[in-house]
């Protein structure tokens, strides 16, 4: 349940802006990266929190800072005091439980939304809120731990591919956005996977761990739906803003974008109706088995109704058994319904009808 609803009741009372993390707490320490970056260079280096209390530099082109872990309410104030980041927008970016959002600041863009990826771990479907500040010539970001999606975006400052290095910093909120949207069809393909296997199985030998694969599944796929879908929303917020930060020929790009994050609801349910439907399939493999097993015990039944018909009226006392003779029959026949009951156990735990 916390994936899906994370607690919040540590911050009743408190005054707005107030800096107080929802989410799990971290040990390491915040980690600063910062690009600098032009059409002719790039620099890259790891500040530390004094760094920040320093007065701007010279700005290139564009700057992107980059936060990993939000639990020093320190160092989130002085990023805000850098960059004049208003502390209600601050607030947000703590709060790790935000759906994806877009708000015009007038002179910054505050982005918020939804990284996504497998927990090896735990194999569920692990999210991360990611928040962007865009203002004129730099971007700040913010994530709740060490790791991410980001280094494609990385390597194309370093190598000065495409348009990254002269397109301005709404280029670069896009292209951390559009990394993203990028990742949720990784995680897309993996659950489609897994769908593929649960279909073998219904239809081969599904049995009662079956049903609950396929509930805990499903599981994933609202809590990943509940990630994606508002991310579509978002993006055409961005689309349609009247903010200059946002260059025109930033709109094709962002159009695409958003057809991106549709492609992938798209997906989202058709994987869900693909769920209902294997639980309806497995529903009607476990129906038609039960209705094999209950022909092939009604046929035995029938069988044996007419013996043990003439059983029960005759009896078993005839004058003539020689079997009232023998010393060891009552032991033996015993034995003999033992193994019986055994055996017919046996076979239908073989043919798998218990």
């Amino acid at each position: 349940m916390p994936r899906f609803v994370k607690k919040q009741s540590h911050k009743t009372g408190l005054a707005p802006g107030s800096l107080v993390m929802v989410g799990e707490p971290k040990e390491a320490a915040p980690r600063i990266r910062r690009f600098d970056f032009d059409a002719r260079r790039v620099e890259e280096r790891d500040l530390a929190a004094a760094d920040l209390d320093l007065p701007p530099e010279a700005p290139p082109t564009v700057t992107w800072v980059n936060i990993d872990g939000l639990h020093d309410m320190d160092i989130i104030a002085r990023i805000g005091r850098r960059f004049g980041i208003h502390p209600l927008t601050l607030e947000d970016v703590v709060n790790t439980g935000h759906r994806p959002k877009f708000d015009d600041l007038e002179e910054q863009l505050f982005i918020v939304f939804k990284m996504l990826d497998f927990d090896p771990q735990t194999d569920h479907i692990r999210s991360e809120q990611v928040s962007l500040v865009c203002g004129d010539g730099y971007v700040v970001s913010f994530q709740e731990a060490e790791g991410d999606v980001f280094e494609p975006v990385r390597s194309r400052i370093r190598k000065g591919r495409g348009r990254i290095r002269t397109a301005g910093s709404s280029y670069l909120a896009y292209a951390l956005m559009d990394a993203a949207v990028d990742r949720y069809f990784s995680v897309l393909e993996t659950i489609g996977e897994r769908i593929e296997d649960l279909e073998r199985e219904v239809l081969s030998e599904p049995d009662r761990e079956t049903v609950n694969r396929i509930h805990e599944l499903k599981r994933e796929l609202i809590y990943c739906r509940k990630q994606v879908w508002p991310m579509r929303e978002m993006v055409g917020m961005v689309l349609r803003s009247d903010s200059d930060l946002i260059r025109d020929d930033l709109k094709m790009f962002l159009s695409d974008l958003q057809d991106h994050a549709v492609q992938a609801v798209d997906t989202l349910e058709s994987f869900r109706d693909m769920l209902t439907g294997l639980m309806d399939l497995y529903l009607s493999t476990m129906s038609q088995r039960m209705n094999e097993v209950m022909k092939v015990l009604t046929l035995i039944a029938t069988i044996f109704i007419p013996l043990t018909f003439i059983a029960g009226i005759y009896g078993m006392n005839f004058k003539y058994m020689p079997e009232l003779e023998w010393r060891w029959a009552y032991f033996g026949v015993l034995a003999l319904m033992a193994v019986l009951g055994i055996g017919m156990a046996a076979v239908f735990k073989y043919r798998k009808w218990l």
